[in-house]
């Protein structure tokens, strides 16, 4: 890659990076008007939440099992199998429970954004809207990035649930670690900081999963093979963004608190 094509490469970024401020802008001019769309965010919170249960109560189970069976080995050497439970309540609430819920949420909420605006940008639904005098961010944007914020930490709370209990299941029956001694060790090794840290990212990635995602759908064009590249950049930028929010809460917030 050339110079010159690094320097359209980091142009192109600006240019989105200042565009998505001016969705944003936007969006949070059309939050005063959040009552007009109450019905469109009543369903979009039952398309990201129950549909979404299945997928995330299935993840958090295989966390919490490999994530009990990996510590639990590696402790039973030691003789230090009763802090299975701790470990594995710090590791989900704290790092992966909201981590792969948000990725996996990221795949599946994001990229139903991005396809459905994208679509009604290629069909010049958008521009219809526009045409009898309605704001696309509030009725397009505004309920998915409501009901992103809002389902998102209900869908990681049943996922962190899910997996400590398939965490202990797992302590019992494969390692000999009593029910008890394993939900005491669990509820007893939390701080105040593990919830806070574990229970807020899941608000900053439902909306930044929303927002980018609805964003890489109203740039969409050309044809399908644009609406293809849309979803996959949807995907992967989220995917990148909750990464970046994970480092940010982990380091900075952690050392501040």
């Amino acid at each position: 890659m050339n110079i010159k094509q690094q320097d359209n490469r980091f142009v192109l970024f600006l240019y989105n990076l200042q565009e998505y401020g001016f969705l944003l802008r936007d969006l949070f001019k059309s939050f005063r008007y959040i009552y007009r769309n109450l019905r469109l965010c009543l369903d979009e919170m039952y398309r990201i939440g129950s549909q979404s249960f299945p997928l995330v109560a299935l993840s958090g189970l295989f966390i919490g099992i490999i994530l009990s069976l990996e510590v639990g080995y590696r402790f039973e050497v030691f003789g230090a199998k009763t802090m299975v439970g701790r470990t594995v309540s710090l590791g989900i609430i704290r790092e992966l429970g909201p981590v792969i819920t948000g990725v996996l949420l990221a795949s599946r909420t994001g990229a139903k954004n991005a396809s459905e605006i994208g679509g009604m940008v290629l069909s010049e639904q958008v521009d219809a809207l526009k045409a009898f005098g309605s704001n696309p961010i509030e009725k397009l944007v505004l309920p998915k990035v409501v009901a992103s914020v809002v389902m998102f930490l209900p869908l990681t709370l049943i996922s962190d649930f899910i997996g400590i209990v398939g965490g202990m299941v797992v302590a019992n029956f494969s390692l000999g670690v009593d029910t008890s001694i394993f939900w005491k060790a669990a509820v007893y090794g939390l701080q105040m900081k593990d919830l806070f840290v574990g229970f807020t990212k899941p608000i900053f990635f439902g909306f930044f999963i929303a927002t980018i995602s609805c964003y890489f759908g109203l740039k969409t064009f050309g044809g399908t093979t644009g609406l293809g590249r849309s979803v996959i950049n949807s995907v992967v930028v989220t995917s990148i963004v909750i990464l970046i929010i994970d480092f940010i809460f982990t380091k900075v917030v952690w050392e501040i608190m």
